[in-house]
């Protein structure tokens, strides 16, 4: 599967259909393309005729609509249309289509078309929760990552039934940007990483990814925390995946359909801020490199209550805080090996006193990081599923990236960096 490439003529699309209930926002996904320009055709898959029939398709993309390989043989479809198309969508992916194409199987034509694909290719899971988080499903997707399939992860939301959870199909709106961008070489930051040379620029390096919040225990109900999901984090985590390398997160207090971003990558729980820094240094040594995502707490309490703490009807409770030990910057300053990258990350609103970027810049000379990824937060701004906006600097301040748009955009860039310091820092 080759990576994206600018297409100067028509650009030439396949759009794959797969039996899941979703099939019907495939229909808008088709206008959205035909509406750009593209000369869409579409494959579905038997199942997916179920959902959708052949007479909607052919209204859509002017085209006839082939579902079995035995179909117009004299023109052998599967191998025409894998070899002139400039890009494959699979929207919606079941779980059934995604375990044929990681095993190669072909008993379709949009399965025989994939194996002849010298295009770039994109899918786009939908199924039941359990589906999607189950065992074979997440390592069939990590392999078709690896071989270099674009994955947009499955939204958060009402499933079929009752049920509610990760496993949606993202809105047709939302995948027909993603896949433009690479159709289109536009905005690179947006593409996934499918060049070859950049699919195995971490190769052999196992990268440790901090993620979410941590909480500190005021007694055994309530905690001192913070507003982070831990979405960069396991965004990052995806990026680097991506680029073939091994991945540890250490997730603090991040949801499962969160942690889902990056099927792939060891998910190691953590908690408090003390969790966290014992968690690191046990591992440091044995890591090419640690990427300090999470939003770690710089205060705990000094005591930790035994039980429930009531009202006492004072109106007023005084917590003596303490400091968290300064994991970056221990990390940063003593336990590093040769070669070892590490990336802190600086989480600034600015005020009065200077901007994001004074805060950053000092930030990073004080901790001693290799790159620091200054990320403009408040209460609309860094945490969620929110826009986010970054600055890159070395520990004397210079800017060598920013950046802003979605976290996985983002994500994207951080993954470069990365790649690039190893690429010219071995030792």
């Amino acid at each position: 599967m080759a990576a994206g490439r600018k297409v100067e003529h028509t650009p030439r699309v396949v759009i794959g259909v797969t039996g899941g209930i979703a099939a019907y926002k495939a229909a808008y996904l088709v206008r959205l393309f035909v509406k750009a320009g593209a000369d869409v055709h579409v494959i579905p898959t038997p199942a997916a005729l179920e959902m959708v029939g052949v007479t909607t398709w052919e209204a859509l993309t002017h085209h006839p609509v082939l579902v079995r390989t035995s179909e117009h043989a004299d023109e052998v479809a599967h191998v025409r249309l894998g070899k002139e198309a400039d890009l494959i969508v699979i929207a919606p992916a079941t779980a059934n289509t995604i375990a044929k194409a990681r095993a190669g199987i072909a008993d379709n034509l949009l399965l025989n078309t994939l194996l002849v694909a010298q295009c770039p290719v994109i899918m786009a899971p939908a199924m039941h929760t359990q589906m999607w988080e189950h065992p074979a499903t997440q390592e069939n997707i990590a392999v078709l990552q690896a071989r270099g399939v674009h994955i947009i992860p499955p939204a958060t939301g009402q499933l079929t039934g009752a049920d509610s959870g990760p496993g949606r199909l993202p809105e047709p709106e939302e995948i027909f940007a993603y896949a433009w961008a690479i159709l289109t070489g536009e905005n690179r930051e947006m593409r996934a990483t499918q060049d070859s040379a950049e699919r195995t620029s971490l190769r052999g390096r196992h990268i440790l990814v901090t993620a979410g919040g941590t909480h500190e225990a005021l007694d055994p109900v309530r905690f001192i925390g913070n507003r982070s999901s831990g979405r960069f984090g396991l965004e990052i985590a995806r990026a680097l995946l991506e680029r073939g390398a091994q991945v540890t997160v250490l997730a603090a207090h991040v949801s499962r359909d969160i942690t889902a971003l990056a099927p792939g990558a060891e998910i190691v729980p953590v908690s408090s801020a003390r969790d966290l820094h014992e968690a690191v240094l046990a591992r440091v040594k044995d890591v090419d490199g640690v990427v300090m995502s999470a939003a770690v707490a710089d205060f705990r309490p000094a005591e930790t209550a035994a039980s429930k703490q009531k009202k006492d009807g004072s109106r007023k409770r005084v917590v003596e805080l303490v400091e968290n030990p300064d994991i970056l910057a221990d990390i940063s300053h003593k336990r590093r090996r040769a070669g070892q990258l590490i990336v802190g990350f600086a989480a600034e609103t600015g005020d009065a006193g200077g901007t994001v970027l004074d805060y950053g810049r000092e930030k990073a000379r004080r901790k001693g990081a290799d790159l620091l990824v200054i990320n403009r937060v408040g209460e609309k701004a860094g945490f969620g599923e929110v826009p986010t906006e970054i600055t890159v600097v070395t520990p004397a301040g210079e800017i060598i990236a920013s950046g802003a748009g979605t976290k996985a955009q983002m994500a994207v860039i951080i993954g470069g960096l990365i790649a690039d310091y190893f690429t010219t820092e071995r030792v």
